[in-house]
């Protein structure tokens, strides 16, 4: 299996985060209120959290759960929250906005953009509701995204392998398309052969219901593994 795979733990505490570094994981999403999918972390919580770890962190801007299609002053606050991000020195932010008719937001998701650079951008997986992937997935290339947070449409990445697989081939390196959701030690391999992505995402949750550095660890090692 292909080595210097990149696995992203999403971590909603600096617990979370600590155990995601010590697991082998190589970057964080930092996100509060998993249950709903994730909405933004406090200022407080993202700082808390740099000052924890060395590896990258990325954090969720989403200023609240629901659907991806956002007000004026909604916009103004994922701005605000971008605004906090870059003064923190976070990584990258993790972003993403839908029309009603399940388009990307494509003048909505440049000012996001411009207003993040230079940090690294993912669109998140608002995707997943989107009408046409294929041709979302050439938008979001051509917004200048580094990172695509996708399912494949589906419940979970190991229910969309084929459809990833298809984004993968069209990107063609244009963009870097990262699996998640559902992802754990029993599927990863199996998303990895599929895919042929390069980044992996997912919580890595123990018995405990918290990110378990020995579940990172077996995510992480089986990249290694032929």
């Amino acid at each position: 299996m292909q080595r210097g795979i990149i696995f992203e733990c999403c971590c909603q505490s600096v617990r979370d985060a600590v155990e995601a570094q010590e697991g082998g994981a190589r970057r964080i999403e930092l996100c509060s209120r998993l249950e709903v999918g994730g909405v933004s972390p406090s200022e407080r919580l993202i700082a808390e959290v740099l000052e924890a770890v060395s590896i990258p962190v990325n954090v969720l801007v989403r200023p609240r759960e629901g659907n991806f299609c956002y007000s004026p002053s909604e916009a103004e606050e994922i701005l605000e929250h971008i605004a906090i991000c870059k003064r923190l020195k976070v990584n990258g932010v993790v972003i993403g906005a839908l029309t009603p008719d399940g388009q990307i937001d494509v003048p909505l998701v440049s000012r996001f953009i411009r207003a993040a650079r230079p940090l690294e951008v993912t669109f998140h997986r608002a995707f997943d509701e989107c009408a046409e992937p294929r041709t979302a997935l050439e938008d979001i290339i051509a917004l200048g995204c580094d990172t695509l947070l996708t399912s494949g449409h589906a419940p979970s990445a190991l229910e969309g392998c084929a459809l990833i697989a298809s984004l993968v081939e069209q990107a063609a390196g244009r963009i870097s398309i990262m699996p998640g959701a559902g992802i754990n030690p029993s599927n990863i391999r199996q998303i990895v052969l599929t895919t042929g992505a390069g980044q992996y995402h997912g919580s890595a949750r123990g018995s405990a219901g918290t990110t378990s550095r020995t579940v990172v660890g077996s995510i992480v090692n089986a990249f290694s593994r032929g």
